[in-house]
């Protein structure tokens, strides 16, 4: 009963990605091809609510739901390293039409060729954790 919140707070992400079709892999590749705003919009959304979150924990000193302060650590200014991961990532996510999230949310639609989808980011997962410390970070 511990993680029933984290399953109610799933389920109500999942719902908000479907609703919204963030899920769609039409509206993605819409997304890649410039032909429609509406990923854009969800995205601009997403980056400005995250953004007033992180101001607000850093103001009001906001603890985490074990009542643990909510640290944040200075990002490495090697800027290189994000272009080749989000390619990476950017690359996956035009080619499947999902990223992480809305992989989950498409499996629960019922559109089973996601775990095909869902094994290849594992597997990615799992690789990267095996060559970790041979990569520059």
């Amino acid at each position: 009963m511990k993680g029933l919140k984290f399953i109610i707070t799933g389920v109500l992400f999942g719902i908000i990605m479907a609703k919204s079709e963030a899920i769609s892999w039409y509206r993605i590749q819409e997304m890649f091809r410039f032909d429609s705003f509406h990923m854009y919009g969800i995205i601009g959304t997403a980056v400005a609510l995250g953004l007033l979150s992180v101001f607000l924990i850093k103001k009001f000193h906001i603890r985490d739901y074990r009542g643990d302060e909510i640290t944040f650590q200075d990002k490495d200014k090697t800027w290189k390293r994000y272009i080749f991961g989000g390619s990476i990532f950017g690359l996956g996510w035009a080619l499947t039409g999902a990223c992480p999230g809305p992989m989950f949310v498409n499996v629960g639609y019922g559109y089973w060729t996601m775990l095909i989808v869902i094994f290849g980011a594992l597997l990615g997962t799992y690789v990267y954790g095996l060559v970790q410390k041979k990569l520059p970070h």
